[in-house]
């Protein structure tokens, strides 16, 4: 199974139970950790346990390993640890809170604020 075949099943499994705002960032030119994160909002925490273990049994399914999950018992931020895709399902205040967004945009793709010329 590729990558890309793993990050659409991700993205599937998070669309079958709702999830929205999801965004896909490429991160293998600043980290080793990984190589995309997907974050998802979610209604309520309720949603994000159901949107984690669909996205495990999606996994599962087609024999890709997780290797864990992290914040279930709160469900206001549910990591899911699939190796090469790192998903973030959180609440929307969370996620906000967070920006995870900001925290892993390439850094080439930020702007960089022009220089000023100043007079002697």
């Amino acid at each position: 199974m590729t990558l890309n075949d793993i990050k659409k099943a991700v993205v599937e499994a998070l669309e079958d139970i709702k999830a929205f705002d999801i965004e896909i960032i490429d991160v293998r030119k600043i980290t080793t950790l990984t190589s995309y994160m997907v974050i998802a909002s979610a209604n309520s925490s309720r949603q994000t346990k159901a949107l984690a273990h669909n996205v495990c049994e999606k996994m599962r399914s087609l024999n890709v390993h997780v290797n864990g999950v992290e914040g279930e018992k709160e469900g206001e931020w549910v990591l899911v640890d699939v190796d090469d895709v790192i998903v973030h399902i959180m609440l929307p205040t969370t996620r906000a809170y967070y920006n995870l967004e900001e925290l892993w945009i390439e850094p080439a793709k930020k702007q960089t604020p022009k220089k000023i010329n100043s007079f002697r």
